[in-house]
C-alpha cells in the first residue's frame, strides 16, 4: 500500500511541474536557511564545551558596588589563585592568564615576525585546560623560564612541521635575541573558545611586581573537584577571602574603610564567585573580556527567524495545495465513488507532502553545503555541514523532513479528503468560510513576520550608521597607527620625528592607549583627597600619553591647558568630564587628584585641564572617568595624515623610515577607523544576517501570496466572467482582486508594528548610546510589504482579468 502511495505521489509531482517546483523551491530555501541557522546556534552554544572536563572549570569573578557604581570584574590579584589552591580543598588545580603586553618578535632566518595573540600562563594551565597535544606533554610544560607552548599553526610557520617539541624559538627582547624552548605543540584553538592564543609563555618570564592583593591584572581559573557545588563554594570562599584578605588589605589599608558593616551601610557590596566556563561566552558583561562575548539574544532572535521561515514555507505549501483543490476535486470524487475512504485519502496526500519535503530537504542540504563558506566569511564562524552528524543532532536531522511534510501537508490533506463526491465530480468545490479565513490568517502571519524582519533590519542598520557617524569626542578618521614601535626602544622618538617630516603627516604621538578595543588600559582607584575617603573614591582609567596625543586624536580641551614637556610638566593630569563630575562641584583645574597606592602614601597629580568626554569603549557602555598623564609609552605610534591618492606613497615612505631604524623587523600598521569598526563586528554581522534572512523570508512569503492569489482567481473565475460580460473593465477587476490583499497586508502591518517596536527596543537597550525608532521605519516597512504584495498578486490578477469570459462560463 505504501509503495502504491509513493508511486501516485511521484506521478502527481511530475504531472504538476510548476506547482511542484514552487513548493520544493520554497521548502528547500527555507530548510537551507534553517540548517544554516541551526549550525550558527550550535556553534554559539558550544563555546568552550570541547575542552575536556569543562563542567568542572570556572573563572573567578568579582561583583562590586561602590559609590553608586556596580559591575563585574574578571581581573583578579596575582594572589587569588595560590590562595584558593592553598586554603580550599575543593580546588583541584588553578591557573592564571596574563594577556596584556606588547607583541613578541619571533625570528625566522634573518627576519622577525610579530606575534600578537600571546599570553603568559602558569605551568598548571594545561592541567586545567587539557587541550589536545600534537607533540610533547603540555601538562608538564612551562615549569621553567624561557619555555613556550605553541599551536600547530605557529609550529608550521617557524619549523615547517608540528614535530617541534624540544626545538628553540628565537625571540627578540629589547635589542637582544633570547632562545625559548618549545615544550609542546597543541592543536589550533577552535574558534568557539573564549580565549584563542597562539603562544603560551611561562609565567616565570612575566615581568610583574608579585604579591599585590589590590592590583587586579590576572584572569584566574580553577578546576573544582568532582561533586563540588560551585554555588556553595562561591559563598564559602567569598566570605573567607573578603574577611581574611580583601577587607584588611584593600578596603581597610588602602581605602580606610573601618569595617565591612560600614562598607555595607554606605550602600556598597562586594562578592567573589566562580562562573562556569561554558557560561563565559554569554554571561560575561565586562568590557575587559579576552575575546568579544556573545549575546544570547542573537541566539533567540535567529532561532525565532528559523522557525518563522519554516512556518512561512509550510504555509506556502498549504496555500498552493488548496489553490489547486479544484483541479484535483474530480480525482477525489472518483476515488470516493469507487470506495476509497477518507483515511486512505489523507494518507495519500500526506505521502505526497512527505515525498515533496524529503526532496526539498535533500536540496536544502546541498544549498547549505554550497553557501556555508560564504556564511563563515560573513560571520567569522567556522561551522561545517559535518556538525549536523553529531549523535544528538542526527536523529532530529532524519526526522525533520517527515515532520515538515506532516506540518505542511496536514491541513491540505484534511481539506482535500473532505470533498463530497457529487460536488467534486461536478467541479463545484468551494472553500468554506472557516477555510477561507484560515488561509487569509496564514497570509497575514506571513506578512506580519516579513514586516517585523524588515523593521528589524532597518533599525539595525540605523544603529550601525549612528555608531559610525556619532561624535565620539575624538576624530578616528585619517589616523594611521604603527604597531610594535616598542621594539625601537630609545629610537622610537627619533622614528616619530622622522615620520613627522614627511609630506602629508600633520601630527604624531607615541602611545598604545587608543580609544578602541584591544588597546592598552590601566585602571586605578582615585580620590580628590589624600586620605582616600571612601565616599570620594572612584575608579578611573589612567593613560600615559605625550604632549601631542590630544592634537593627533582630535580631542577638545574644555578647560585649562594641555601638556608642555619642555616646561617641566611633572605629576600633572588632564581629566575627562566624567572624572570632573566625580570630583564634585567647582572647577577641577588646579585641584589635586590622588591614586590608590600600595605603599604608605598616595601618588598625587595636579589637574591642569579637562578634555571633552570621548567614547573609549564601545557605545554599549557609558563614558567612565579617565585621566591622561604625561608619560612615556612607546608601544605604538599614531599619526594624523592626509588621505588622498598619494597615501600609498606615504605608506611606502613610512615603511622606508621604519626599515632604516629597525632592519629585519616587521612593519605593521592599521587605520584607527578600521579598528573602530572591528569593535562592532558582531552588530555588523547581525545586520548582514538580518538582511539576508529577511530577504529570503520575503521571497518565500511571495510564493505564499502567489498561491493564495491563484486560489482566489480559481474560486472567482465565473464571477469574473459574468462581470466582464456585463461590461467590467480589466482595470476594475484587477482592483477588485488586489483590494483583498491590501486588506491582508494592512492587518499584518497593524499586528507587526507593536511587535517589532517592542523587539527592537529590547535590542537597542544593550546600547548606552542609541537611536530612537522613527515612525518612518514602520511606514517604510509597511510600504515595502504592500509593494511586494501588489507586485506578486498583480500577475494573477491581470491574468484573470484578461481571460476570455467564454472560457470561464462555458460550463454553466
Amino acid at each position: 500500500m505504501l509503495l502504491n502511495y509513493l508511486k501516485i505521489a511521484w506521478r502527481n509531482l511530475l504531472r504538476r511541474k510548476v506547482f511542484s517546483f514552487i513548493n520544493i523551491a520554497g521548502l528547500a530555501i527555507s530548510l537551507g536557511c534553517v540548517l544554516i541557522i541551526v549550525l550558527y546556534v550550535m556553534d554559539e552554544l558550544s563555546y568552550d564545551r570541547h575542552i575536556p572536563g569543562y563542567e568542572r572549570i570556572y573563572r573567578v569573578t568579582q561583583t562590586v558596588t561602590f559609590n553608586g557604581r556596580s559591575g563585574d570584574d574578571i581581573a583578579m590579584s596575582d594572589m587569588m589563585g595560590p590562595i584558593l589552591k592553598r586554603e580550599y580543598a575543593e580546588v583541584e588545580h588553578f591557573s592564571r592568564i596574563a594577556s596584556y603586553g606588547d607583541p613578541v618578535l619571533v625570528q625566522k632566518g634573518s627576519s622577525f615576525f610579530s606575534e600578537k595573540v600571546i599570553a603568559h600562563v602558569d605551568s598548571t594551565f594545561f592541567q586545567v585546560f587539557a587541550l589536545p597535544a600534537l607533540d610533547g606533554n603540555p601538562a608538564a610544560a612551562l615549569s621553567e623560564p624561557n619555555t613556550v607552548v605553541i599551536t600547530a599553526a605557529v609550529a608550521e610557520k617557524y619549523f615547517g612541521t608540528t614535530r617541534a617539541a624540544g626545538r628553540m624559538l628565537n625571540i627578540r627582547e629589547g635589542k637582544e635575541v633570547k632562545a625559548y624552548k618549545v615544550d609542546a605543540v597543541i592543536r589550533n584553538i577552535p574558534q568557539n573558545t573564549h580565549f584563542r592564543y597562539d603562544m603560551y609563555f611561562s609565567m616565570k618570564n612575566f615581568a610583574y611586581e608579585w604579591g599585590r592583593l589590590g592590583a587586579m591584572n590576572f584572569y584566574t581559573y580553577v578546576m573544582l573537584k568532582k561533586g563540588v557545588d560551585p554555588v556553595a563554594f562561591s559563598k564559602k570562599f567569598s566570605d573567607g577571602y573578603i574577611s581574611r584578605y580583601f577587607f584588611p588589605e584593600v578596603l581597610y589599608k588602602l581605602l580606610n574603610i573601618p569595617s565591612m558593616e560600614a562598607f555595607a551601610k554606605a550602600g556598597n557590596s562586594a562578592a567573589f564567585w566562580v562562573m562556569p566556563l561554558a557560561d563565559i561566552h554569554f554571561r560575561s558583561t565586562t568590557a575587559g573580556e579576552i575575546r568579544p562575548a556573545g549575546n544570547i539574544r542573537y541566539v533567540y532572535i535567529f532561532s525565532a527567524i528559523a522557525l518563522f521561515i519554516l512556518l512561512i514555507a509550510c504555509i506556502n505549501f498549504m496555500n498552493m495545495t488548496t489553490a489547486l483543490a479544484a483541479k484535483r476535486s474530480r480525482e477525489v470524487g472518483v476515488r470516493k465513488a469507487l470506495g476509497t475512504g477518507r483515511r486512505e485519502l489523507i494518507l495519500q496526500f500526506l505521502t505526497e507532502s512527505g515525498l515533496l519535503a524529503i526532496v526539498a530537504f535533500l536540496l536544502a542540504l546541498g544549498l547549505a553545503t554550497v553557501f556555508i563558506p560564504a556564511f563563515n566569511q560573513l560571520t567569522g564562524k567556522e561551522v561545517s555541514i559535518g556538525m549536523l552528524l553529531q549523535p544528538q543532532i542526527l536523529p532530529l536531522l532524519l526526522v525533520a523532513p517527515l515532520l515538515t511534510g506532516l506540518l505542511a501537508g496536514s491541513y491540505p490533506a484534511l481539506f482535500l479528503s473532505a470533498f463530497r463526491p457529487i460536488e467534486a465530480l461536478k467541479g463545484r468545490v468551494k472553500s468554506a468560510g472557516a477555510d477561507s479565513g484560515l488561509r487569509r490568517g496564514l497570509v497575514v502571519f506571513q506578512f506580519a513576520t516579513s514586516i517585523v524582519l524588515i523593521v528589524g533590519t532597518l533599525v539595525v542598520y540605523q544603529q550601525l550608521y549612528f555608531i559610525q557617524h556619532k561624535n565620539l569626542g575624538y576624530n578616528k578618521d585619517q589616523v594611521l597607527v604603527i604597531n610594535g614601535t616598542g621594539a625601537l626602544n630609545n629610537d622610537a622618538s627619533a622614528f616619530r620625528n622622522e615620520v613627522l617630516q614627511l609630506p602629508g603627516v600633520k601630527s604624531g604621538t607615541l602611545s598604545s592607549y587608543l580609544p578602541v578595543s584591544n588597546a592598552s588600559r590601566n585602571s586605578n582607584m582615585v580620590s580628590p583627597s589624600r586620605a582616600m575617603k571612601p565616599d570620594e573614591t572612584f575608579g578611573m582609567q589612567e593613560w600615559f600619553v605625550d604632549e601631542d596625543y590630544m592634537q593627533t586624536m582630535g580631542m577638545e580641551l574644555l578647560k585649562g591647558r594641555g601638556f608642555f614637556r619642555d616646561y617641566g610638566d611633572k605629576n600633572v593630569m588632564i581629566i575627562n568630564e566624567a572624572a570632573a563630575r566625580r570630583m564634585g562641584k567647582g572647577d577641577p583645574v588646579g585641584k589635586m587628584i590622588f591614586e590608590l597606592s600600595m605603599g604608605t602614601s598616595a601618588n598625587g597629580y595636579t589637574v591642569v585641564g579637562v578634555v571633552k568626554d570621548f567614547n573609549y569603549e564601545t557605545l554599549h557602555q557609558p563614558v567612565q572617568p579617565l585621566g591622561l598623564i604625561l608619560g612615556t609609552n612607546i608601544s605604538s605610534a599614531a599619526f594624523k595624515i592626509t588621505v588622498n591618492e598619494h597615501v600609498d606613497k606615504l605608506l611606502q615612505d613610512i615603511q622606508g623610515k621604519w626599515s632604516s631604524f629597525a632592519p629585519g623587523l616587521p612593519f605593521s600598521y592599521n587605520f584607527l577607523d578600521k579598528s573602530f569598526e572591528e569593535m562592532y563586528q558582531g552588530e555588523q554581522q547581525v545586520g548582514r544576517l538580518a538582511l539576508l534572512f529577511s530577504s529570503l523570508a520575503i521571497l518565500i512569503a511571495c510564493l505564499g501570496i502567489f498561491g493564495l492569489a491563484t486560489f482566489m482567481a480559481e474560486q472567482r473565475t465565473r464571477e469574473i466572467g459574468v462581470r466582464k460580460v456585463l461590461g467590467a473593465s480589466a482595470q476594475s477587476i484587477v482592483h477588485l482582486l488586489n483590494r483583498e490583499f491590501l486588506r491582508l497586508v494592512t492587518a499584518a502591518f497593524i499586528i507587526a508594528v507593536p511587535v517589532s517596536w517592542w523587539m527592537m527596543n529590547k535590542w537597542l537597550a544593550d546600547f548606552e548610546y542609541r537611536i530612537r525608532i522613527s515612525w518612518w521605519v514602520f511606514a517604510a516597512a509597511g510600504a515595502t510589504a504592500i509593494m511586494i504584495a501588489l507586485f506578486t498578486v498583480s500577475f494573477q490578477s491581470v491574468k484573470a482579468a484578461l481571460t476570455n469570459p467564454v472560457k470561464s462560463l462555458r460550463s454553466e
